[in-house]
């Protein structure tokens, strides 16, 4: 007697293979059956998949969800996409650790949750106890280690300092950590020596972790970014993993090829390492990391200090100025605000921003930085959709939607996100469909067995007996992405059913009300 058995379906089983009809038995969390015909096996239900695609769930390797599980378990952004399964703690800025040097993410800090936490294994417990609808894994952001030993000092960590965040990450691994993530252009990262990071990144090793990074640069100093990230992962002998890659900036669409050549070069040798990457040509961040690096010391209170004094202001507006070319501030469209005086620039170019405010674009920038205390978003474009399609067609690139989980409604449907938290999987999925990238079977791939395989995540990422029952069935002609840059908060379409360790949470109805993820440890 079967729990559940999917009928009818044309199934793709993660494998890179051609779809093929198949119907699948599932009892308790493990698919235990992949036949040509079920009909005659009895089930508790039974799915009917005619007409329909059959296929592993999703993983999200690059997700940025930790704190947004707390208050919206549900996950409705990301299971309208048919993700199962997100791999949180990216760019350096997990949940956790969380000390009172250790400040979270701009678009965190504002948020109410339901308990407090400071180690991993407090998050863990409060993020179990929350029930989150898809599985979880969560890498331990060095800004987090560095901040809870250090603060956001700009100086190199001493032997000592080393010693305290090994110890450190040491302890978060013991208690889920599956790796460590960095953020190199973001504050503390940006100023770890190469040295301190192989220390740390051998401590993950040690676990079996991996090391994921948002690397130095994504621009011109790109190809030695990616030799630093490469050099890690020989040194610490720890698999790599290469953060939304990318070449920033039209007149470094050219490094693309030479990166591409590093990495096969590394992979050859014997370097495990792989990239992801998300389907738009806008990147999203905070607006701030328009700052150099002396602008962004101290933390918060440091920074806005700097903006508030005359003569910082000014220094720092000279040189965002000097710094960039006059058509750089084209590029820039605002993402969230939060100040009553700013929210009406949501969306808007900064040069538009800047026209209403009487001010120079980099002027424009910094005030509404200093207006929202350093949470407001930024949309940079500046990528090149070609690089981007020869970057997915790479047989080691996954998809990753460099995204928190939004809603519709409640406090995660308030700010102004890319249309990526919502649109990234049908976006690319409805990209291969339509012959722009890579066959179907293979985009599959790349967010099933080659993720689950590369971080580890045993026993998902395929359709095969004995797998973990994470299912996803879509409607190929109605598979679409709604969510623009205008209007961000927009769900998925065409994906029906999704089944997360055997549990239905997702239904042509919508949102089931189970929620059967786990924190994958």
């Amino acid at each position: 007697m079967l729990d559940l058995k999917i009928t009818g379906g044309l199934i793709l089983d993660g494998t890179g293979a051609a779809a093929r009809r198949a119907d699948i038995g599932i009892t308790g969390d493990r698919i235990v059956d992949v036949a040509d015909d079920l009909s005659r096996a009895e089930a508790a239900t039974c799915l009917d998949a005619s007409g329909k695609l059959v296929c592993p769930g999703f993983i999200d390797v690059h997700s940025h969800s930790d704190a947004y599980l707390l208050i919206e378990p549900s996950a409705p952004s990301k299971l309208y996409q048919g993700i199962t399964t997100e791999v949180v703690g990216n760019c350096g800025a997990s949940a956790a650790p969380l000390a009172e040097r250790s400040y979270l993410p701009s678009d965190w800090a504002d948020k109410s949750y339901p308990g407090p936490w400071k180690t991993v294994a407090d998050y863990v417990a409060l993020l179990e106890q929350s029930r989150p609808a898809p599985n979880v894994a969560l890498l331990i952001g060095h800004g987090k280690l560095r901040s809870w030993v250090m603060g956001c000092e700009n100086r190199p960590a001493t032997p000592d300092d080393i010693k305290a965040m090994a110890r450190l990450l040491d302890e978060c691994l013991d208690q889920g950590g599956r790796g460590m993530s960095t953020g190199l252009i973001y504050a503390p990262g940006m100023y770890a020596t190469r040295e301190e990071l192989i220390a740390l990144a051998a401590v993950a090793a040690r676990h079996g972790g991996l090391y994921t990074s948002h690397m130095r640069s994504e621009a011109k100093q790109l190809l030695e970014a990616i030799d630093e990230a490469l050099a890690i992962g020989r040194q610490a002998g720890i698999r790599v993993q290469i953060s939304h890659l990318k070449t920033a900036g039209a007149s470094n669409w050219h490094l693309l090829e030479p990166a591409i050549a590093r990495i096969d070069r590394a992979r050859a040798e014997g370097v495990e390492v792989c990239v992801d990457r998300y389907p738009y040509t806008a990147a999203n961040t905070d607006l701030d990391v328009i700052f150099p690096e002396w602008a962004s010391a101290g933390g918060k209170a440091a920074v806005l200090a700097r903006l508030r004094e005359p003569a910082g202001r000014k220094r720092l507006c000279d040189a965002l100025i000097a710094g960039r070319s006059p058509d750089y501030w084209k590029t820039v469209v605002i993402g969230s605000t939060h100040h009553p005086e700013s929210v009406r620039f949501r969306g808007c170019p900064l040069p538009e921003v800047a026209a209403a405010l009487g001010l120079h674009p980099a002027e424009a920038a910094v005030w509404l930085i200093e207006k929202d205390e350093l949470r407001t978003g930024g949309f940079f474009f500046g990528m090149s959709e070609e690089n981007m399609w020869r970057i997915f067609a790479l047989d080691y690139c996954m998809l990753g939607t460099d995204a928190s989980l939004r809603a519709s409604t409640g406090p995660l449907s308030l700010d102004h996100p890319h249309p990526r938290a919502y649109g990234s999987v049908p976006r690319f999925l409805r990209a291969s469909l339509d012959g722009k990238t890579v066959p179907l079977a293979e985009a599959i791939r790349k967010m099933t067995s080659l993720p689950a395989a590369h971080f580890r995540l045993k026993d998902r990422g395929l359709l095969a007996r004995q797998a973990l029952a994470d299912v996803v069935v879509f409607d190929p002609a109605a598979l679409r992405d709604t969510a623009t840059y205008g209007e961000p908060h927009q769900l998925a379409q065409g994906v029906e059913w999704v089944i997360v360790n055997g549990i239905v949470t997702l239904d042509p109805k919508g949102l089931t009300g189970h929620r059967a993820g786990r924190v994958l440890r």
